[in-house]
């Protein structure tokens, strides 16, 4: 890689990690009640709101991972329940677990142990008792 390439790639990575720290300040910039309204219209509470703006894009990138631990096809989630779909990424992405589900989807132990911590335990044995959800 050219020295060009190299600064390109740098300034690249500089700004996309950046990019929370600015939402997050632009959001704050917002009054109350436009806060409060955006926050609404997403379906989220202010404060969850607010802290998915501080996430990176990836945090909830454990919940495709545990449908297919799972033997969910998050494709097909996704297409027949996307309001469900998208509460459980929301649920994923601010969940205090992170380690103990990476951990377990490492391991091949995540279908043993999901259901301890997982805040979308429910939903998801939901979806495994539907045959639609599942992979064939």
């Amino acid at each position: 890689m050219t020295h060009a390439q190299q600064n390109i790639l740098d300034r690249i990575s500089e700004w996309w990690e950046s990019r929370p720290a600015r939402q997050s300040s632009e959001l704050a910039g917002l009054c109350e009640y436009d806060l409060h309204r955006l926050a609404h219209d997403c379906g989220l509470p202010a404060t969850d709101f607010l802290e998915l703006a501080r996430k990176p894009p990836n945090a909830a990138a454990e919940m495709p991972e545990m449908m297919r631990a799972l033997n969910i096809d998050p494709v097909e989630v996704e297409l027949e329940h996307p309001a469900e779909f998208r509460d459980m990424q929301v649920t994923c992405a601010l969940c205090p677990s992170k380690a103990q589900c990476r951990r377990d989807l490492g391991q091949g132990q995540a279908d043993q142990h999901f259901k301890s911590y997982c805040g979308n335990s429910d939903a998801l044995n939901g979806m495994r008792a539907e045959p639609d959800m599942l992979y064939e």
